[in-house]
Order: structure tokens, then sequence, then C-alpha cells
């Protein structure tokens, strides 16, 4: 099993610790909906209808642990998920059959659907990459794939190799009364009994919402057709201004998204960085600036 791969100077990092994941995010849920087992999957396995929610924050506990967690931290989760993944089953509505959860072209698409979601996100959010990171990024979630049983050398590891298993993959892929029932929560949640009393912001979170659901690629909106379209640069423009509001909240704020086992997890890597020689008066955000890292003495071969 291969250990972290995001020290801050990885690619992972600079574009995990961007607060432009969050739309990236529920994007990547979108786009996991529109493969049936997959979406079937989560519609028979899980309380997805009843605590969406408490889905959508334990995915982003697991990507946190995955990458700001210690090596053990990211192992003892991920054995816990190989754990919950080998003992589902699937009906598979189009031949009635029961199948397994873990097969690997599910966790597959499952994979390549979130982190190509991050990376585009990111990307078009502002985050200053490259086309050599992305490819760094991809290539490095190789490795993070194999948390959920993937071998890395089956996992697309550059951008390019990314696009063309998405072109392989469309004939596969159709908008299932289950996948219309979840984009439709996820740009308009109808909250549980114990979150009622959120209702009134529900206009609030629309916009956001409705930016995550823009933020598709055009065969996949094409798809769902659940809203109008719209000019993609004001979707762009919007992206943006929404990372620069939400990288502007401070990080101890911002933790409160989390789960308190990540918050806690994050305070550790916090301290264990300090005693590394890292810049911490930033943050972990701030450690996107090299000048923050350690100087290391490198040792001539």
């Amino acid at each position: 099993m291969a250990a972290s791969v995001a020290a801050p100077e990885s690619v992972t990092w600079r574009v995990h610790i961007d607060r432009s994941m969050w739309v990236g995010g529920v994007r990547s849920l979108m786009l996991q909906a529109l493969h049936p087992m997959a979406m079937w999957g989560v519609w028979q396995n899980s309380n997805f209808q009843e605590d969406p929610f408490g889905r959508l924050q334990r995915t982003a506990d697991f990507v946190g642990v995955a990458t700001f967690g210690s090596p053990q931290e990211i192992e003892t989760l991920a054995a816990r998920v190989r754990g919950i993944h080998r003992s589902l089953r699937i009906l598979n509505h189009d031949t009635g059959k029961k199948e397994r959860l873990d097969q690997p072209e599910l966790l597959l698409w499952v994979h390549c659907a979130e982190v190509y979601s991050y990376l585009e996100t990111a990307r078009r959010a502002g985050l200053p990459l490259t086309d050599a990171m992305a490819d760094r990024y991809l290539d490095e979630q190789r490795y993070t794939a194999e948390h959920v049983g993937l071998h890395a050398e089956d996992v697309p590891g550059s951008v390019k190799a990314m696009e063309d298993y998405f072109r392989e993959m469309r004939p596969q892929l159709r908008a299932t009364r289950e996948a219309l029932e979840t984009v439709k929560f996820l740009v308009w949640p109808n909250l549980p009994e114990n979150l009622r009393f959120l209702s009134a912001g529900k206009p609030a979170y629309f916009p956001f919402g409705a930016l995550c659901y823009y933020s598709l690629p055009r065969w996949a909106r094409e798809m769902y057709g659940t809203l109008p379209e719209v000019p993609q640069p004001l979707v762009t423009a919007a992206l943006r201004s929404f990372r620069l509001a939400v990288n502007s909240i401070p990080e101890s704020v911002h933790d409160y998204a989390f789960m308190k086992p990540t918050r806690d997890m994050l305070e550790r890597t916090r301290r264990n960085l300090e005693a590394e020689g890292y810049d911490m008066s930033k943050g972990l955000i701030g450690l996107r600036d090299p000048r923050r890292w350690p100087t290391r003495t490198l040792t001539p071969a």
C-alpha cells in the first residue's frame, strides 16, 4: 500500500488545500452519479437521502485524512473503507442480479470523477498550475487510488490519459432516476428533519449548488438537463469569485467544516510540520509558498 504522497511540496497538497475543493467535491458527486452502477451503489447502501450533508462531510473527511494524515492514519482509514466496500452488494436494475460494490471498474470511475473534478475546478477557479503540474497531480493520485483497492498502473496518470478515459466511458453513462434525484438535491437540498431549521438559508445555498452543476462538462449537463444553460464565462468568473472569498476564511474557522476527528488530525499535522521546520504562521494553506518550507541539506549521492 502506498504511503501518502501529499507533502507540502506535492501538487496534491497545492490542490487539496485550496477551498475550491468544495465545488470540486459536489461536482464530483454529480459526475459520479452518471454511472448507473455507481449511483445504485450509493442509493442502495447509504443513508444519502436521509443524511446527505453527512455523506458530503464524510467524503471531505476522507480526502482530508488521505491528504494531510500520517501514513498510519491513512492506512487505518483506507483499510476500514476497503472493508466496508468489500462487504456491500449492488442490485443491478438492468440485469436483476446482485454484484459486488468493490468492482475495480466502479472504484476506478469514482476515483477518476473525483480527482479530475478537483483538478479541473481548481484550475478553472484560478489556482495557478502548469500543464506539467496538472499531470503530476494525476500521477500522484494514481498512488492514493491504492487506498481504495486499485492498482496504480491501472489508473490514468496524466490529463491526456484522463480525458481518453472519460471519452471511453461516456457510452456507459446515463442519468438514471436516482441520478436525477441526486443532482436535484445537490442543487436544491431537501433537508432532513434534524436540519429543517436551516430551511431559511436554502435560497442562499442555491447559487453554490448551481455553480457546482454548471462546472460540469457540457456532455454531463446535457445528460441531466436540470438547469437551463448559461454562458460559461460567467461560470468561470463565479468560480474565481467563490475561490477568492472562501480562501479568505481563517483556517481555524474553515476547519469546522470537518468532523472533530479530522480537525484533531489537522492540528496534529500542523504540530508535526512545525517540528520539521515548516513555517506554520499562516497555517496549512500558507505552505503553498515554498519560502515557508524548511531548507533541506542534500547529501551527495
